[in-house]
C-alpha cells in the first residue's frame, strides 16, 4: 500500500493521489484501468498478482462507483446505489482472502416480507420449511405449485451455476449450445432462463393473486420492463443464482455498509502491487498508447482496461472507436427506470399487517407491492414521461443488521423503486424530486403507521441523478439491460475490437450487480487465460 494514501476502507474510498500526476506518467506502465469500481478494483487485483505493472485512475474523489459509502447526514453511512451483497462471486472472496481485510456478511434469512391492501401480509423465508409453513397459512392451495415454482429455479441454478469452477459466470460467456447441453431436455429451466415474462412464471405455478404480485417485482429488478415483458423471469433468475455464503439464493447485509466490497477490494489491490489515483479523470483513451487526463497529461500503456460503462467508453474513445463496435454499443438500451431514496428514520417502519419497529421482517427485505393492471399500467405511464401515482418498492435496513452506520437508535432505509422516467414530459428532475420523493414514501406509509413521521432525512436520486454522480449513462444501474437478448454471448465481450482496449465493468458477462467476476474475467481475457 502507497505510503501516502490511507486504507480505503478506513478512508472510505477517499486516498487522494499515490503521487504527483506527472510522476505518474512517468512510469512505466503494463495496464491502466479506467474507473475504480469494484470491477475495476478485482480486474487490477489479478493483473498486478500475475506481476502487472497497473494504475487504476479513478475521476471522482471517492473510489467504489455505484458500490460505495457515503455520509449522507452526520453520522450516518449510506449506501446510495447497491444495497445488499447476493452475487459477490464465492471465487473472488476466496481467492483474494476478502475475510483477512475485514469482510464479514450477515445473511439476510429472513427472506422477502410484502404486505397487501386487503391488511395480510406474507414472510417468504429464506428457509423452504419456514416458508412452506407460511404459505400453507395464507394460500394452501398454492403450497404444491410453490414447490414446483422453487424446484425449477434450483435446477436451473445447479445446471447453470453450479458450485466451483464449472459455474458458467467464470470465463468467457457460454455460447447458447453450451447452455443448452447444461439444460437438456428441461423445458421449464429454458423457459425461466430465454422466454417467460415473471407474469407468466408466476401464474403457471401460483393460483393466488396476492401470492403472485408478492413476486411479481423481482422480475424486473433495474430493469426497463413490465413483468408482463417476455424474458423478465430471466431477471429473477439471474438475482436468484447466486451462492453467497454456501446458501443457494441468499442475500445479506455486508458490515460497514457495501461500499466496503469495493474499498476491501482497493486495499488488496494496493497490496497486491496495484496503484490507485483517485481524482484523476481521464478524457481520452488512446487506443495501443494509453490515456490522456483532463488537465492534457499523458499516461502511457500498451492496455487499457475500461470499467466505465460502454457509452461513456466510447465517448473516451472517440473517433478511435472501431464502427461495428459502436453500433454494437449503442444498441443495448441504457435507460434507467429506477429510483433510489435513502431515508434516516428515528425508528423502523410499523406495518400493520406485523405491527412492532423491530420484526424480524425487518430484518430481511421488504416489497411494497402492485398488480398487475397497475405493473402494466404505471411502466406505460413512466416510459410516457409521467410520474405514476404508486411505485413498486424494494426496502433494506443496513442498520437492522448493523447498526454502526447510524447514530445510536436511528436507522437507515434504503429504498430502490420503479418506474420513473428519466426525463419528464412535464418539468424536470429538480423541479420534482421532493414529489417522487413523497410519492415513494406514500407508497410505502399507506402500510404503516409512523410514516412519514419517522422520517428525519431523505435523498432522491433519480436516474439522471445517478448518471450525473455516478457516471452510468442513462442512470442505468447495470451498464445496460440485463433481459436475454443482451445476456450470455450477447453481452458486450471483454475484448474489444481496438487495440488493447477491454473492458470489464457490468456491461460484460456475467451482467450487473455487485459481483466482482466482470473484472476477474477481464483480467483474464487481459493475460490471455480462460478461467
Amino acid at each position: 500500500m502507497s505510503n501516502n494514501q490511507p486504507s480505503a476502507r478506513d478512508a472510505l474510498g477517499v486516498i487522494g493521489l499515490p503521487m504527483p500526476v506527472r510522476e505518474l506518467a512517468a512510469r512505466p506502465w503494463d495496464v491502466i484501468v479506467v474507473g475504480g469500481g469494484h470491477n475495476g478494483l478485482a480486474c487490477a487485483t489479478y493483473l498486478a498478482r500475475a506481476g502487472k505493472r497497473v494504475l487504476v485512475l479513478e475521476a471522482r474523489e471517492r473510489l467504489g462507483g455505484a458500490c460505495t459509502l457515503e455520509e449522507t447526514w452526520p453520522g450516518y453511512l449510506v449506501s446510495p446505489c447497491a444495497y445488499l451483497a447476493g452475487l459477490l462471486h464465492p471465487k473472488i472472496i476466496e481467492e483474494l482472502n476478502f475475510p483477512a481485510y475485514g469482510y464479514q456478511w450477515t445473511p439476510a434469512a429472513a427472506g422477502l416480507f410484502v404486505p397487501f391492501d386487503d391488511g395480510s401480509s406474507i414472510q417468504l423465508w429464506e428457509d423452504d420449511a419456514r416458508c412452506e409453513e407460511e404459505i400453507r397459512g395464507f394460500a394452501p392451495g398454492d403450497v404444491v405449485g410453490w414447490r414446483a415454482m422453487g424446484d425449477v429455479m434450483r435446477r436451473t441454478r445447479d445446471a447453470i451455476r453450479p458450485a466451483g469452477d464449472q459455474d458458467l459466470w467464470i470465463g468467457p460467456p457460454p455460447t447458447r449450445e453450451e447452455i443448452d447441453a447444461r439444460l437438456g431436455d428441461d423445458v421449464e429451466a429454458r423457459g425461466l432462463l430465454f422466454e417467460w415474462s415473471m407474469v407468466e412464471y408466476v401464474e403457471r405455478y401460483l393460483d393466488d393473486p396476492r401470492l403472485q404480485s408478492a413476486y411479481l417485482g423481482q422480475g424486473v429488478i433495474g430493469t426497463n420492463a413490465s413483468p408482463h415483458d417476455p424474458g423478465t423471469a430471466s431477471i429473477n433468475f439471474h438475482h436468484s443464482s447466486g451462492r453467497m455464503g454456501g446458501r443457494p439464493g441468499m442475500w445479506g447485509y455486508v458490515k460497514g455498509g457495501m461500499g466496503m466490497v469495493s474499498f476491501i477490494l482497493a486495499d488488496i489491490a494496493r497490496d497486491a502491487g496495484a496503484v490507485i489515483a483517485a481524482g484523476a479523470p481521464v478524457a481520452r483513451i488512446l487506443p495501443g498508447e494509453g490515456v490522456e487526463l483532463s488537465g492534457g497529461e499523458r499516461i502511457h500503456a500498451p492496455v487499457v482496461v475500461s470499467n466505465a460503462d460502454p457509452r461513456v467508453t466510447l465517448k473516451l474513445l472517440g473517433n478511435a472507436a472501431d464502427d461495428a463496435w459502436r453500433r454494437q454499443v449503442e444498441s443495448v438500451p441504457m435507460e434507467g427506470c429506477t429510483v433510489k431514496v435513502s431515508v434516516a428514520l428515528n425508528e423502523l417502519p410499523n406495518f400493520t399487517a406485523r405491527p412492532g419497529v423491530d420484526e424480524a421482517h425487518h430484518r430481511g427485505q421488504i416489497n411494497t407491492p402492485l398488480t398487475k393492471d397497475e405493473w402494466r399500467d404505471y411502466y406505460a405511464l413512466a416510459k410516457a414521461g409521467e410520474l405514476p401515482p404508486r411505485l413498486w418498492t424494494e426496502l433494506y435496513f443496513q442498520t437492522s443488521a448493523d447498526p454502526s452506520v447510524a447514530p445510536r437508535g436511528k436507522h437507515i432505509m434504503s429504498v430502490f423503486a420503479q418506474y420513473v422516467p428519466y426525463a419528464f414530459a412535464e418539468g424536470d428532475w429538480e423541479s420534482r424530486r421532493e414529489e417522487v420523493g413523497a410519492t415513494a414514501i406514500d407508497s410505502i406509509a399507506r402500510y404503516c403507521s409512523n410514516l412519514p413521521r419517522a422520517i428525519e432525512h431523505m435523498e432522491v436520486m433519480g436516474p439522471p441523478d445517478i448518471e450525473q454522480k455516478v457516471g452510468l449513462t442513462g442512470g442505468h444501474i447495470f451498464q445496460g439491460s440485463c433481459l436475454p437478448d443482451y445476456m450470455w454471448d450477447k453481452r458486450l465481450a471483454s475484448r474489444t475490437p481496438m487495440e488493447g482496449v477491454f473492458l470489464c465493468g457490468a456491461s460484460t458477462h456475467p451482467g450487473g450487480s455487485v459481483i466482482g467476476m466482470n473484472g476477474r474475467n477481464a483480467a483474464m481475457e487481459v493475460m490471455g487465460k480462460k478461467k
